[in-house]
């Protein structure tokens, strides 16, 4: 096996009169290894010490600032300011006083970011679902730890969890908290890593333990059946999609639909909003819904405000005189982010490793770790029974003689020689001697004595069922059942998330209403749109256009129609009247391609107006081909504003025209031929960008310059312009037609 050839390492440029020799030079190095000695070490940082929570439900960041707090002793005691916990946990974390602060604040209870928050706030920590409303300085503020964290550090000091040491070895911190609920899934985390992200919803911390008791009971227990969803602390309701939901317990992935709580106020004509989804903020939904109303999408709303105060989250939308509040909340919940979408992924470290788990697993994984925690417990709670046994033992052994254990201290001459003399004397052993030995002058009488002897048989008790634990993996999760219950009966609540069960969406798609009424729609040849209404036409008909633009187009229809606009790449727009302001004959109108968003150098030929997409379009190219389209080919059951392809680039497009049914047309070529052709002889094509089929004959340097709708009379003689075979030339006017065909241009 060939040996891998070591990387020579870059020489070390030395330093001349405070000059670095070589600086500024371009040093080739392989991006590999770039990467895997720079880039990788921080990328490993962040995952495992920074982002990810581990098994107890806590970021390193949150348990460091958690476990300072509860070393000042404000588990029980007064709150402090906040700025003295800032400073405490500086020696635990390496990092700014705001960033600490910031920890805090998010696990406060005026926050109001968990459904059960750790910190008991005093002062103004600001809103988790306002963007604005920003937290007081930590010189102003005070908390102390929510009795909740009783649960969090009970039993840590019974070598329940291992303790690593700080990051400048002069403090111990734990590396997990023994947290006797499964955290992890009470409270939200979230937190965005290198290359991996974790967003873990809470749930109902009653419904949560009595789930994880029944695991412990039963393997095979249905998680759905007493965890039937999340539960936000915004509240919400969340609309219960049973295999959205199944999924995510399953494979730790997935969304769940949350959508706001509101009363309609029928004596103000106002909507009050009192809870939203946890994934927004009552700024983004307000700035929302006043764009909307700026686009004329929502006109029910007269006003909106922010009126959140002391009572808590409330956002006021003020309705127009007629509006039915269910129909706007429908509307609303569509285009805002009054519903929105909570996206899960259960990425927890686990030993080390990220590892994105379903519930049933997360659950698991939390059990196997407090059944650790509790057999830690034990076994501590054992050796330090089994030590003060082997102590009273030993004060057991001198009660036979008192009077011999006094003359043994008195007749020793040094002290060093006490405790061998007392070993020797008893037949105890040095440590039992060494207890002997400190008792007080006072406790030397038989009832002191007796009273410790008697402790023998209680603790002996004690030592059996610890041992009797330690041997049964059942009774160790019995005692977890247990604190669980207990847990449960102390802290729980009730649930906050209301869930919405049978809520068809699809029969819920808003449709917008759009005001229906006659309009008149203009097109220019530069390509200006405008939509007037009869009675403004009726004031003012005369139409206001650029120097060199005119109208080609006009139109009789209601603001319901729908336009579609061929441009010269062979694209089709399609749009609404209703999306045009209504306007005067005096204004230029709006710009279709600014309008419309088309691509550079496109320009718009034709529009079209329809309501039920019938009739056909007849493409006449300059090589003199025509081709018939079907309009219903341009029909779309999705919103879709461009359609790419919309008639054939073969040869350069001379006109397009839109036909009810059948009829004849007249073709013009440039070099003043004429043919009329009914176009029952070409055959309808259902692909839009046919070629067509070939009609009219061109001679070299020539094209199709019209296609026009022939009307009789026209034609003196228009038998005369008729073929029987295809493609034909064509022929040239009369003097008479000729005359005819000027009368009818002008």
């Amino acid at each position: 096996m060939a040996r891998k050839k070591k990387e020579p390492k870059a020489p070390q440029l030395p330093k001349i009169d405070g000059v670095i020799d070589g600086a500024g030079e371009v040093v080739e190095q392989k991006i590999a290894s770039t990467i895997e000695e720079n880039y990788m070490p921080y990328a490993m940082s962040v995952i495992m010490s920074r982002a990810i929570p581990e098994i107890d439900g806590f970021k390193p960041s949150h348990r460091k600032l958690l476990y300072t707090m509860y070393k000042m002793g404000l588990l029980t005691g007064k709150r402090t300011k906040s700025a003295n916990i800032v400073g405490a946990t500086m020696k635990l974390n390496p990092h700014g006083d705001s960033a600490i602060y910031d920890t805090m604040v998010r696990l406060s209870r005026g926050y109001e970011a968990l459904l059960h928050p750790y910190v008991d706030s005093k002062g103004n920590f600001g809103k988790f679902y306002s963007r604005d409303m920003a937290w007081a300085a930590s010189r102003y503020t005070e908390a102390k730890l929510d009795p909740i964290c009783n649960e969090l550090f009970k039993d840590i000091d019974k070598d329940t969890v291992d303790f690593v040491d700080n990051y400048d070895n002069t403090m111990k911190e734990p590396s997990l908290l023994p947290a006797t609920f499964p955290s992890v899934l009470v409270n939200a985390n979230t937190g965005i890593a290198v290359g991996m992200a974790s967003n873990i919803c809470s749930f109902n911390l009653r419904e949560v333990c009595e789930t994880t008791a029944a695991l412990i009971r039963d393997k095979d227990h249905d998680i759905m059946s007493t965890l039937p969803a999340p539960d936000f602390i915004g509240g919400g309701q969340i609309i219960y999609d049973e295999s959205a939901i199944k999924k995510i317990y399953e494979t730790g992935r997935g969304g769940i639909k949350v959508r706001a709580k509101y009363q309609y106020d029928k004596a103000n004509n106002c909507i009050d909003i009192f809870s939203i989804p946890p994934s927004t903020s009552c700024e983004v939904i307000i700035e929302k819904i006043i764009d909307l109303s700026k686009q004329g999408k929502v006109k029910e709303v007269a006003d909106i405000r922010d009126e959140t105060g002391l009572d808590g989250l409330k956002i006021t939308i003020d309705l127009k005189r007629g509006t039915d509040p269910e129909k706007l909340m429908m509307k609303l919940f569509k285009l805002t982010t009054l519903q929105d979408s909570f996206s899960c992924n259960f990425n927890v470290l686990i030993a080390g490793v990220p590892r994105v788990m379903g519930v049933r697993e997360l659950l698991n994984e939390w059990i196997a770790f407090r059944v650790e925690c509790v057999r830690r417990r034990t076994y501590f709670d054992l050796n330090k029974k089994q030590e003060k046994l082997h102590l009273l033992k030993g004060l057991k052994a001198i009660l036979l003689d008192i009077d011999k254990a006094v003359k043994i201290v008195r007749e020793t001459e040094e002290e060093s020689e006490v405790v061998p003399n007392l070993m020797i004397g008893f037949g105890i052993d040095e440590t039992q001697a060494e207890y002997v030995a400190e008792i007080k002058l006072r406790h030397l009488n038989k009832e002191y004595i007796l009273k410790r002897i008697e402790e023998i048989e209680s603790l002996e008790k004690d030592i059996a069922e610890l041992e009797a634990i330690l041997a049964s993996k059942q009774r160790v999760k019995t005692i977890i059942v247990k604190e669980l219950k207990n847990v449960a009966d102390k802290y729980g609540k009730d649930r906050v998330s209301e869930l919405l069960y049978n809520v068809d969406e699809s029969n819920e798609s808003y449709v917008e209403e759009v005001p229906d009424y006659p309009v008149n729609l203009f097109f220019s040849k530069e390509g200006y749109f405008k939509k007037i209404t009869p009675q403004s036409l009726r004031m003012s008909s005369e139409q206001k256009l650029k120097e060199g633009d005119m109208m080609i187009q006009h139109y009789e229809s209601t603001n319901t129609a729908e336009l579609l606009f061929f441009t010269n790449k062979c694209q089709v727009y399609k749009s609404k009247a209703s999306d045009f302001d209504d306007t005067k004959a005096s204004v230029l109108g709006d710009y279709v391609p600014a309008k419309l968003q088309m691509d550079e150098g496109e320009v718009p030929l034709k529009m079209f107006v329809t309501k039920d997409y019938n009739g056909m379009f007849v493409f006449a190219f300059e090589n003199g081909k025509l081709a018939k389209v079907p309009m219903n080919a341009y029909y779309t059951k999705t919103n879709r504003k461009k359609l790419v392809s919309a008639y054939s680039d073969k040869s350069p497009l001379s006109d397009v025209m839109w036909l009810d049914e059948d009829k004849e047309l007249m073709l013009t070529s440039s070099g003043g031929r004429v043919l009329l052709i009914h176009t029952g002889v070409i055959n309808l094509k259902n692909t839009k960008n046919t070629q067509g089929v070939a009609v009219m004959r061109m001679k070299k340097g020539q094209y199709l310059e019209k296609l026009e709708e022939y009307t009789d009379g026209l034609f003196s003689k228009p038998s005369r312009y008729r073929t029987k075979t295809l493609p034909a030339l064509g022929a040239f006017l009369t003097e008479e037609d000729s005359g005819n065909e000027q009368l009818s241009i002008l």
